[in-house]
C-alpha cells in the first residue's frame, strides 16, 4: 500500500472515530452500527500497511481508547435501564410492606382482577 493510500486511510479512520464519538455522545445507537463495517475495513487496511508514523498511530490509539471507554459507559446504562425495568415490571405484580412485627411482607397483586359493579 502506497503512503497516500496509508495517510488516505488515517485521515478517514481519524473522521470514523470523530463520528463515532458524537454518535456515542448523543446515544445514536443505530448510527454506531452502521459505523462498524467502515471501521473494520479501515483498520485492516492499516494493520496491513507499513508504518513509519507512530506519532499517527499513537492519536489514532488514544482515540479509540476514548471511545471504547465511551462505548462501555454506554453499555452500563443500557444494563442499568434493563435491571430496572425487570425490577418495575416484577414490583407490578405484587406489593413489599411490613407488618405490625415488623417483618417484611409480600402481598401479591392480580392485575387481571375487575371490579364488577353491580346495581
Amino acid at each position: 500500500m502506497s503512503d497516500e493510500a496509508v495517510k488516505m486511510n488515517f485521515d478517514a479512520l481519524d473522521d470514523l472515530l470523530e463520528a463515532e464519538r458524537d454518535a456515542l455522545l448523543k446515544g445514536d445507537l443505530e448510527k454506531l452500527t452502521s459505523m462498524l463495517p467502515r471501521k473494520e475495513t479501515l483498520i485492516d487496511a492499516l494493520n496491513e500497511a507499513i508504518h513509519t508514523d507512530l506519532s499517527t498511530l499513537e492519536t489514532l490509539d488514544k482515540k479509540v481508547r476514548r471511545n471504547q471507554l465511551l462505548l462501555d459507559g454506554a453499555m452500563e446504562g443500557i444494563r442499568s435501564v434493563a435491571q430496572r425495568l425487570a425490577e418495575l415490571r416484577r414490583l407490578r405484580g405484587s406489593l413489599e410492606t411490613y407488618g405490625s412485627d415488623g417483618k417484611k411482607r409480600n402481598i401479591d397483586v392480580d392485575a387481571d382482577h375487575t371490579v364488577e359493579k353491580r346495581a
